[in-house]
């Protein structure tokens, strides 16, 4: 009596799916911190100023440098140049080196 049976395609109603329209999903959207942001968290919250409950950095959040320092600008780098370069400073230290060792 409880057995399940298939049922025939014949006995099944086509449904008109052309009209329906799921509904969106609702999704929770958290905000993006900006460095600027977790900049100023960093001082707040204790949680950032030791590791692992035994290392204190309070010492090294103090002294680090703030984003606007450590923004350099894209130089392009010529293989040639920085050739002669590096080379040229490496000479320039050996002869340097000589003169040392004779006086």
């Amino acid at each position: 009596a409880d057995i399940p049976v298939i049922p025939d395609l014949e006995d099944v109603q086509e449904e008109d799916l052309a009209m329906q329209v799921a509904a969106p999903p609702s999704v929770q959207v958290n905000r993006v911190l900006t460095y600027h942001d977790l900049d100023k968290d960093l001082m707040k919250y204790a949680a950032f100023q030791t590791l692992d409950g035994e290392v204190d950095l309070k010492l090294l959040t103090k002294v680090l440098a703030p984003e606007h320092e450590l923004q350099e600008d894209d130089v392009s780098w010529d293989w040639d140049h920085l050739f002669t370069e590096v080379s040229s400073e490496l000479v320039t230290e050996w002869d340097l080196g000589q003169l040392e060792r004779e006086d």
